[in-house]
């Protein structure tokens, strides 16, 4: 068997046990009812004990976020003395098509922020293809800002190179190198840099980089470990449909709850890490879609398992894919899950790599490989299990079934469960209340309402923008249609000012 055909058998796995159990349970509801509704009744069980899970740990998570905003992080790190003065902060903000205005928010906050500007050294990295468009903003831009920073380096990542695919991985893959050559020259100490990967609408917190450098200092081997915030899309969040909110505020309440089990995680969109460690493992991977993840397996797997992600609880503000068409709206949020879904590709580069190795603990080894796909096939199936095959068996079995005690009385078992579970979604739609930005002078009061109404809409949510994106990601792995960087278009009415963006409520 060659390694190209062994590699295509395990790039088909993920879809070949979601298929089969979807399928299964289709055909089973209809020859097997009984045996789809012990299987729904037992999930809904374990769902009701996931949901107790979630919130205990999503309860602990949102402490040390209250506790954290609040602090004055340049006041603690001028408690570790003089140990911190050299350290840089690289920031990359790879761009598109974004608007200037876009683009110049993103740089304004890092000019704001409380720690010293003039340690940060930006890279606007802009693509070959979009060539005009970038040589449009980029020298004013530029000239407006490479005061406030030690550097304001621009690069231009060209297109058509081998072995890339065009996107966010491959053109700071390009700029990562860049940087390397410029650090060289100048003598700079690769751990004494800490880079941050962000998205180019990301508003950072204005202790982001106090708090990261006291985390980074304080960490006894910071350059085996990256640093993940909590990911908010508040940026234009008043203004975005129902859909675009109820999947935006499930990605940070998720990622709050993986902070209280540090073990499960990995990178995610904007982070924070190591020079040292992006030149250990070559920097981005420059022919996958899902860089920003992918960054920890390959550090993970170059130091042998002795590589992890620390919580930062501090959030990092971004854009929801908005559009002043609701279609449009739907259509990016739907390619953005897709995107995201798209990390299923882990699975087959870990069953790969894991084998060989040994020097990482076998059960160390099985429990990243678990979680990944154990993540990866709820994705695809949880909602569908509870939604569809909870009701599926009940509207098709034949009258010997329902002349049993169990199918009379399945639907109030399922009601009695799902009421239980519920307590996951209040909690959640409380907690959005407290992560929403001050309402802007020109949305009315009444949107207050639509805040709490739009958790109606969480079911078909889960099916059309979780579930779906999902099954179609794996689908496509497995038969080898490979997914490209569609880049998610965002679009805002207005521009909120750096203050408005500051005020993140508790």
């Amino acid at each position: 068997m060659t390694n190209y055909t062994r590699y295509r058998i395990y790039e088909m796995l993920p879809g070949i046990v979601v298929w089969t159990v979807l399928l299964s349970g289709l055909i089973l509801s209809f020859v097997k009812p009984l045996w789809v509704i012990y299987f729904v009744i037992l999930f809904d069980l374990y769902w009701v004990f996931r949901v107790a899970y979630f919130v205990v740990y999503l309860l602990f998570s949102w402490r040390s976020y209250a506790m954290t905003i609040h602090e004055d992080w340049m006041q603690r790190l001028a408690t570790l003395g003089p140990k911190t003065d050299d350290y840089l902060h690289c920031i990359f903000l790879p761009v598109y098509n974004e608007d200037e205005e876009v683009v110049r928010t993103t740089l304004e906050a890092l000019a704001r922020s409380s720690f010293p500007a003039k340690r940060m050294i930006v890279v606007l990295a802009g693509e070959e293809r979009q060539l005009e468009h970038f040589n449009s903003i980029a020298p004013q831009l530029k000239k407006e800002f490479e005061h406030n920073f030690y550097s304001f380096i621009v690069t231009v990542h060209p297109k058509d190179l081998p072995g890339e695919i065009p996107g966010k991985g491959s053109n700071i893959h390009y700029a990562g190198n860049e940087l390397k050559r410029w650090f060289d020259e100048r003598g700079i100490v690769y751990e004494r840099v800490i880079v941050s990967s962000f998205d180019i609408d990301t508003i950072v917190h204005k202790h982001y980089f106090a708090y990261l450098t006291y985390l980074y200092a304080n960490h006894p081997n910071p350059t085996h470990a990256s640093f993940q915030p909590v990911a908010l899309f508040n940026n234009n969040i008043w203004e975005s449909s129902a859909p675009l909110r109820i999947m935006a505020f499930g990605t940070t309440f998720y990622l709050l709850f993986a902070f209280g089990r540090p073990e499960i995680m990995t990178t995610f969109s904007s982070h924070s890490m190591s020079f040292k460690a992006l030149v250990d493992v070559g920097f981005w991977q420059k022919n996958i879609v899902s860089e920003d993840s992918r960054i920890f397996f390959q550090c993970w797997l170059r130091y042998g398992g002795d590589y992890e992600v620390v919580p930062m609880f501090l959030p990092v503000s971004m854009d929801t894919v908005n559009d002043p068409s609701f279609k449009k709206s739907m259509v990016n949020l739907y390619k953005q899950q897709r995107r995201w879904a798209w990390g299923v590709e882990h699975i087959p580069f870990l069953l790969w790599h894991l084998p060989q190795h040994t020097e990482i603990p076998f059960g160390k080894r099985l429990h990243r490989m678990w979680t990944q796909w154990e993540g990866k096939f709820s994705w695809c199936t949880t909602s569908l299990f509870i939604l569809v095959f909870g009701r599926l068996p009940l509207l098709v079995a034949g009258d010997e079934v329902r002349s049993t005690v169990l199918f009379q009385n399945t639907p109030h078992i399922l009601e009695w469960l799902m009421l239980f579970s519920m307590a996951g979604m209040v909690f959640s739609m409380v907690l959005s209340l407290k992560l929403l930005p001050p309402l802007p002078q020109t949305t009315k009061k009444r949107m207050w309402i639509f805040m709490l109404l739009q958790w109606a809409l969480v079911p078909v949510s889960l099916i059309c923008f979780s579930a779906i994106p999902a099954i179609d990601a794996t689908t496509r792995l497995m038969f080898g249609r490979y997914l490209g960087f569609n880049v998610s278009q965002k679009k805002r009415s207005q521009l909120m000012t750096i203050d408005e963006k500051q005020i993140l409520p508790i």
